[in-house]
């Protein structure tokens, strides 16, 4: 079968088969996986983008109060290492979300039950796997922020189908991670994600099928971010139309080898429709 044979019989993962994916529910459960975690939010925030004052952490971790109430996710290589980290910041009772700290909504915004709700928080990328000049901080690289969309993500295609120009651009470790949150919210009753992003982001995060609102103005958090809402209600539906491989491998759903083969044949039209 062909999805055992991608997978190398269950081993790997079809669309991410360099990485692996953990969520800590709380900070305290793998505390030295969440001190790398911590380490490597240190080394994007504070050294590389400076958007946080280094000496307010001496430790080398940066962390902050919304780290206790949070899921929090982990990209590791194949030798372990911690190369994307993200977190689902939840509220309970009347404590509020990050973006509530530092940024307005629209006067006519009407807040989704808060129970429903969860922040998309602190997604990053470990330098060294942001190579090519262009790469963001979510790891995706310029072509992919420029072009890609939901209908062009795939697993590695096996040697038939590929292209000795081309490569998978599918943006593996922020998918992966994203995938981590989805099977959280869908399992504990959340259906809207806010993330106080930059309006780029947004737009490509559109494009993959993750269709976020903006619910409030542009202000300056890290750089000029927009606060967005999304219903993940809406994900399912456009993932379903623009991908069903991506949405079944989301749902962690069998994916037949039909569905692969129809899958790996849009992937190889597309991109010789780019040629």
């Amino acid at each position: 079968m062909l999805v055992e044979l991608l997978t190398h019989h269950g081993k790997r993962d079809l669309l991410a088969p360099s990485f692996s994916f953990r969520r800590l529910l709380s900070r305290e459960e793998e505390g030295e996986v969440f001190r790398a975690i911590a380490r490597l939010r240190y080394e994007v925030y504070c050294e590389e983008c400076r958007y946080l004052d280094s000496a307010a952490y001496p430790s080398g971790l940066e962390t902050d109060e919304y780290d206790e109430r949070s899921i929090h996710i982990s990209a590791q290589n194949a030798e372990g290492e911690i190369v994307g980290t993200v977190r689902l910041v939840l509220a309970r009772g009347e404590q509020i979300f990050p973006f509530e700290e530092h940024c307005a909504v629209f006067p006519d915004f009407a807040f989704p039950p808060k129970e429903q709700c969860a922040e998309v928080s602190r997604l990053i990328v470990k330098k060294n796997y942001r190579r090519r000049a262009g790469d963001n901080l979510q790891g995706v690289t310029r072509e992919f922020q420029q072009h890609g969309s939901a209908s062009e993500i795939a697993p590695e295609p096996p040697h038939v189908f590929k292209h000795r120009n081309r490569r998978n651009r599918s943006p593996q470790i922020m998918l992966g991670m994203y995938r981590e949150m989805y099977r959280y919210s869908r399992q504990n009753g959340i259906r809207f994600w806010y993330a106080a992003m930059e309006k780029g982001l947004a737009r490509l995060l559109d494009r993959m099928g993750f269709h976020f609102v903006p619910v409030g103005p542009e202000t300056d958090y890290y750089g000029p971010v927009t606060t967005y809402l999304a219903d993940l209600r809406q994900l399912e539906s456009a993932l379903n139309n623009a991908n069903r491989f991506l949405l079944a491998w989301f749902q962690d759903e069998p994916i037949s080898d039909w569905l692969l083969i129809t899958t790996l044949v849009k992937y190889k039209l597309g991109h010789f429709g780019k040629l």
